[in-house]
């Protein structure tokens, strides 16, 4: 059936609903990964977002019950050139078409994408209605307009964890005290990590449990003061979705933690802790989306191809203590891609080490979060 997007600039595109009748809002973004749609799909930092994938055959090798970075599809549309609906590999156990309509998410087809991304590099990320049951295109760009801004939104509230959660042996299970009452798992020397989740993909959980660590999910409203409490060995900042201007109170708690245990920021955590710092942040005008981002090493001189997803960036122009250090930047548009500090043990970056999907290039920087751990855990040699 007969599909429009409508852009709030009034550009318009046509398609074909390939999962019913539907109308949804959200800004329009594109992602250059050939592969990892699933992944894409249920990666939290895409709430409140339409998803263009720039690859032109989408659904071919179906979908399946492993490839998830969250407990839901977290886009509000998805939108493709060509659907394939009848995929083959032998993973796959459904089609992506059953797959969104299950879920009640939008998919369009027939869409010329490459116009459509071509668009958005020009005149930037916008909003955008996608229908099949208001054909008006003047109605259709009034709503787009109508439609809540990326900016200033604080979108980490919709997919935080809302009860602490504990990750093991691969998977999440509900902690039934609140964190005042939480104890650590006995019988092991793994390390302790508490990780804000601001919307935090699960191949982040895998990577750090892979390493030996105990990870406690924590509400993104959780206070530095119920973090010391539960005395982690470090603290994880996850990605996530929104404005980070608009998260103060997670800010708030991260700036009084600095100093206390070792910090790692991912993505829209690496953002906060930016702001935490002292730097400010602005909206990219389209965004980091895709598993080919070149970033260059400062220290190393050598260039990772990282997988991203993120429309906003801390401007490094803005964080003034000499104590801070850039590690990273990305080579397409110079942008802060990671930092570390001279005086305190933490560092982030804007990309994804864990990937899923996208290159492994970068998956050694958790390692360096367990030797900073480590490090920090060891006794003072302290001369007599």
């Amino acid at each position: 059936m007969k599909a429009i997007l409508a852009l709030e600039d009034g550009t318009l595109f046509n398609g074909r609903s390939f999962t019913g009748h539907f109308e949804t809002t959200g800004e329009v973004v594109f992602n250059t990964s050939m592969t990892g749609y699933q992944e894409i799909l249920t990666d939290p930092s895409y709430c409140g977002q339409m998803v263009t994938m720039t690859y032109p055959l989408i659904g071919n090798y179906g979908v399946n019950e492993e490839d998830v970075e969250s407990d839901r599809i977290q886009v509000k549309a998805f939108l493709v050139k060509e659907y394939q609906p009848y995929p083959s590999n032998f993973r796959s156990q459904k089609s992506l078409g059953n797959y969104l309509k299950e879920n009640h998410i939008p998919g369009i087809e027939g869409l010329d994408t490459r116009a459509l991304t071509r668009h958005i590099r020009l005149s930037g990320a916008m909003r955008g209605v996608l229908s099949t049951e208001d054909l008006d295109p003047a109605s259709l760009v009034l709503k787009a307009k109508a439609s809540p801004l990326m900016t200033g939104s604080d979108l980490v509230k919709e997919v935080t964890c809302r009860e602490p959660v504990l990750w093991r042996d691969g998977r999440p299970i509900a902690v039934e005290t609140d964190l005042s009452s939480f104890t650590w798992p006995e019988g092991n020397d793994h390390y302790r990590v508490v990780a804000m989740d601001f919307g935090i993909k699960y191949n982040i959980l895998r990577s750090l449990e892979a390493r030996g660590c105990n990870v406690l999910l924590a509400p993104a409203g959780t206070d530095s003061e119920a973090i010391d409490s539960l005395n982690p060995d470090g603290l994880f900042l996850s990605n996530g979705p929104g404005d980070p201007a608009a998260v103060g109170y997670a800010v708030e708690t991260i700036r009084k933690q600095i100093g206390r245990r070792p910090i790692f920021g991912i993505c829209l955590g690496h953002q906060l802790l930016g702001l935490a710092l002292g730097g400010k942040s602005f909206k990219l005008k389209f965004g980091h989306r895709g598993g080919n981002q070149p970033v260059k090493d400062l220290k190393t001189g050598k260039v990772e191809i990282t997988s991203q997803n993120h429309g906003f960036c801390v401007d490094h122009d803005t964080l003034n203590d000499p104590d801070i250090e850039i590690s990273h930047l990305n080579l397409n548009d110079n942008t802060l891609e990671g930092m570390v500090h001279k005086k305190h043990p933490l560092f982030s970056v804007q990309y994804h080490p864990e990937a899923s999907p996208g290159p492994h290039d970068a998956e050694h920087l958790f390692d360096r979060f367990i030797e900073m751990m480590e490090k920090a855990s060891r006794p003072l040699n302290l001369k007599p």
